[in-house]
């Protein structure tokens, strides 16, 4: 086949789901991203072509929205709205987070739940894609109102997972309390201990160990790969990091741990910079324990600086920026001050938490870029190695569990480079995820028939 029908054939598909879903800019995002990376895929498979995986990939297979009504401790009922989009099941039950935001809608939903089928398939392990959430807002909740929401929102998502079905884990907003309230409910509806129905539990009812590190450790170990692939390491460098809950708390603390200096984070009222570099047990007691915004450090350390616009994290000069708060946070503007500044590596904490126009300015330039289906998949992964251990009934040890997150983020930047060789992109990891993830789900799909 050749370059230009492959080429007509995924504008067409990706001109569709515009057409059909008018408006979510977001998830439009995420299929841009992916699809035309595949180009090259197609051309010299065209199967796919003809077994429609594209057109079937992009429309979920199923769509929950649900009304999720509670009363707060004024004793008055308020009402938000809940989501589950399951998207694919082709290599497993449909695996991913739960996000409480004013943010979440149907289109960032189905974003997320786009993105997770490829993050989940790189990750080697037999989950499928899925996500979830609604636009509550945790901040300035007491814990009997984000019971009493927790409690509405499980019994109706209740009716539509299961441990062999669709396994939801946390993600923006919702950490252990609300996994917890979570479990609790399904448990109750369902009469019985179900251990593998979500992620993330507290280590006495079935979580795992490490979990609660996964994603921040795994973006680092991936940040590790990328540099010794080119000689190097994270000794001595000076490393920026955007968010200040679990992914980049945990993405300090490893980076930390590996020899680098990390001097900055952020919260969404503005980001602290430490020359002398972050004190990360300052930052969990006021961000874990304390839950109080990020500008309260600089009482404790008064060299250090706070900045209201969180934005500009990105003005520091570093050798390794992490963006680990949410998507879209950095532009192309701030990509490129970053590489003005002398930047060497970037990897995505958060989910697509880099503009397309950003990626593009990294790649042209030639900084070390890793995307977040990629440098971000040790979290999901975790969550599936929690399942294993829900199903045998055997919990593991911390170290057992952190060498098994080391050796799916080798082989997921493993997989990563050798897809892009194989397909004329060498060392692009955004192009060799993407098609490294497609490529096994695709096959499971025509394995599978046309279901």
């Amino acid at each position: 086949m050749s370059k230009e029908v492959a080429t007509n054939y995924v504008e067409s598909v990706f001109e569709t789901v515009k057409k059909r879903n008018p408006n979510e800019t977001e998830f439009h995002q995420a299929v841009e991203e992916i699809l035309h990376s595949l180009t090259n895929v197609f051309e010299l498979n065209p199967s796919y072509i003809d077994h429609a995986i594209l057109e079937r990939l992009v429309e979920p297979e199923r769509i929950i929205s649900f009304r999720v009504p509670w009363v707060d401790d004024a004793g008055k009922v308020q009402v938000n709205r809940g989501f589950r989009v399951q998207f694919n099941s082709s290599i497993g039950p449909y695996k991913g987070g739960l996000r409480f935001h004013p943010s979440v809608n149907a289109s960032i939903i189905k974003f997320l739940g786009f993105e997770q089928i490829f993050k989940n398939s790189l990750t080697g392990q037999p989950i499928g894609g899925g996500k979830g959430g609604a636009d509550f807002d945790p901040k300035g909740k007491s814990d009997n109102e984000i019971m009493r929401f927790c409690q509405s929102f499980m019994s109706e998502l209740a009716k539509h997972i299961g441990p062999d079905t669709d396994v939801p884990a946390g993600d923006i907003g919702v950490g252990g309390r609300e996994i917890g309230y979570l479990f609790g409910q399904y448990k109750k509806m369902r009469g019985g201990y179900q251990a593998g129905v979500l992620t993330g539990k507290g280590i006495d009812f079935g979580g795992s160990l490490v979990r609660t590190e996964a994603t921040g450790y795994g973006a680092v170990y991936f940040v590790q790969e990328m540099l010794a692939d080119k000689g190097d390491s994270l000794q001595g460098k000076t490393v920026v990091v955007s968010g200040s809950g679990n992914v980049s708390i945990y993405a300090i603390e490893k980076a930390v741990e590996l020899g680098a200096k990390v001097v900055a984070c952020s919260d969404s009222n503005g980001y602290i910079y430490d020359k002398e570099g972050i004190k990360l047990e300052t930052v969990k007691r006021l961000k874990e324990v304390e839950r109080k915004r990020i500008k309260e450090y600089i009482n404790e350390h008064p060299n250090a600086k706070f900045f209201e616009n969180g934005t500009e994290i990105w003005s520091i000069p570093c050798d390794i920026a992490l963006p680990c708060a949410t998507q879209n946070e950095l532009d192309e503007s701030a990509a490129k001050q970053l590489v003005e500044n002398g930047v060497k590596a970037v990897a995505e904490g958060a989910n697509m938490p880099s503009t397309l126009k950003a990626i593009e300015v990294f790649l042209s330039h030639g900084i070390l870029f890793g995307p977040a289906k990629a440098a971000n998949a040790g979290g999901v992964a975790v969550s599936a190695l929690e399942m294993a251990q829900n199903s045998s009934r055997i919990p593991w040890k911390f170290e057992e569990v952190d060498k098994k997150l080391q050796d799916i983020m080798k082989n997921i930047y493993k997989n990563c480079i050798e897809a892009a060789d194989q397909y004329g992109k060498s060392g692009n990891l955004v192009v060799g995820a993407n098609i490294a993830g497609f490529l096994k789900v695709a096959d499971a799909m025509i394995a599978q028939g046309v279901i």
